[in-house]
Parts: C-alpha cells; structure tokens; sequence
C-alpha cells in the first residue's frame, strides 16, 4: 500500500513513525541524566536531545524521501552515522489508508519542504516540566503547511510513554479527538518564560477570563486542540517556522488557523531568507475566535 499511496500520505506517515522513535530518543537522554545543555544565545537552550531526536528524523526523512527539503532547528545534521535503531521509516498504516485530496494527490517529493523542531519546549525539558515537550514535523507545500505531526514523547498513554498526532489539510486528524472550548469562557494560552511588556499588554486587552502560561507552540497549540484554551497569543518575535509548521497544519485540519498577531497568514517556503516568526503568533481553535482577537489587537 505505502508504495502507491500519494507521496504526502507517505511521508506524513513516514514522519508518524520517525517522531515516535525521536520521542524515544528524547526521553532516554533524560534517563541517563546528562543533557549536554549549551546555551545558544537570549535564553534559548539545546541538549543533547535536540541534536540527536533531529539526526534520527533527518536520516529516515532523507533517506526515504531524498528530493524533499528538510529545514531543522539545528542546522545541518551529520547524518552520516546515525545508528540503525534510530532509524524508523516503516508507515504508519492508518494514515496510508486515508483518502487524499485530488489536489494533493499529485505533489511531488521535490515539491515539498519538511520543517523539523527535534525538541519543541527545551527549555521546560531541562526543568523537567516534561508535558510540555513535543517533537514537531511539518509538511509545506509552496508556501503554505499541508500536514503535520506533533508528538509527546511523556504523554502516558494506557501505561505506555508517548502519544502521536498527525492531521492534514482535507484529510483530517488521527491519533487524538478534538474537543471544544467551553463558550461560556475566553481562555488564552501564551509563554511561560519569554513574556515582555508588549506581551503583558495583548493580554490586558484580551480580557481573558484564565491565561495558561506553557512552554513550547506544539503544546499550546494541543491546548487549542483539547479545547483547554481558545487562543494561543504570542505577539513578538520568538517563534519560528519549524516551531508552528506542523502545529498550524493541524489546526487547519480541523477548521483553526494561525497567523501572525495582525491576521496575515506566515509562509513557510523553502527560500525564506528570515525564520523568524516576526510579527508573533496567535493561533485559536477557529476563525471566531482568531477574529475576535485580531479586532481586539489593532484597537
């Protein structure tokens, strides 16, 4: 089936299990104590973790799907001697089964650029806030994201570590059932650690009834998702494109949308000269809500 099934759903299911084995890796550089933690500059961390869950991701996206482009937050990867039980590529099933959108039926491996965050929240991973941590794998096509992963490597799932999301654009979501926020409330997710005064005040003009400081997009986003939140507000630089690729893709699968904090759509095509996310993000659980706090924000 995988090899006449279009090549999105391949990858989107290559990448199911690729995030899964990353997630793995993640939790056993914890386990073993020593992170390797470096401080890359204005508070942004990476371990050990980061460098290793994104050589496993690139080395079965490559190799499986050589003439698609890869981006990742840790820059070339030597992928050179990676070891084979890092590497993953057998398909997810269920996604291979889904019905592609004839639109989408037709694109090519080249035609597609992979986003890649191996470690999404490092800086909560480090202090041991482990719910927040995801492994993020975006798919985009042109400029836009297509589909997507978000994986929890903590999530504890029937006793078992782990919990894998995966959704696209005319397809739907799996691995997860979306649930609604309560109407009766306007909840907002934002930052835990890299709030400002620009941030404090959005948030003032929101009017929020609970805001839910967490780190790392891919979890916010699932807070969107799981319907603990409607917004997710972030308006300054910060983020960048392997942050909300996949977390955007998901949420367009199901009816939500992510922008920057002025409504306008980021593009995620292979020859963005700047990553930077750099009039912020505010995603919500659908275009209602996004509305509501795009009107608020330019008053």
């Amino acid at each position: 089936m995988a090899s006449t099934a279009p090549v999105l759903l391949r990858l989107l299911a290559t990448s199911y299990s690729a995030s899964a084995k990353a997630g793995q890796i993640v939790r056993d550089v914890m386990a073993k104590g020593d992170m390797g933690i470096i401080d890359k500059g204005k508070d942004d961390l990476q371990t050990l973790a980061d460098t290793s869950a994104q050589r496993c991701i690139i080395a079965a996206l490559s190799n499986s799907y050589p003439k698609a482009t890869i981006i990742g937050e840790e820059g070339q990867s030597n992928i050179d001697d990676v070891p084979q039980d890092w590497i993953d590529v057998s398909p997810n099933e269920e996604i291979l089964r889904q019905n592609c959108p004839k639109e989408l039926a037709s694109i090519r491996e080249e035609d597609v650029t992979i986003w890649v965050d191996p470690l999404d929240g490092t800086k909560e991973y480090t202090e041991g806030l482990v719910d927040h941590v995801t492994v993020l794998i975006g798919m985009a096509v042109g400029d836009r994201p297509i589909g997507g992963i978000i994986h929890q490597p903590f999530f504890n799932n029937d006793g078992e570590k782990g919990r894998t999301i995966w959704g696209m654009k005319g397809v739907g979501m799996g691995g997860f059932t979306v649930a609604p926020p309560d109407p009766a409330k306007f909840i907002v997710t934002t930052s835990r650690s890299h709030s400002n005064t620009k941030v404090e005040n959005a948030l003032k003009i929101l009017k929020a009834d609970e805001v839910i400081r967490v780190g790392g997009a891919g979890y916010k986003v699932l807070l969107l998702l799981e319907g603990r939140a409607h917004a997710y507000v972030f308006p300054t630089p910060g983020c960048k494109r392997w942050d909300t690729c996949a977390p955007e893709a998901l949420l367009n699968a199901v009816g939500g949308i992510l922008s920057d904090t002025h409504g306008a759509l980021y593009s995620y095509d292979k020859n963005i000269k700047d990553v930077v996310n750099a009039e912020g993000v505010l995603a919500a659980y659908n275009t209602e809500y996004h509305k509501r706090c795009v009107d608020a924000l330019k008053e």
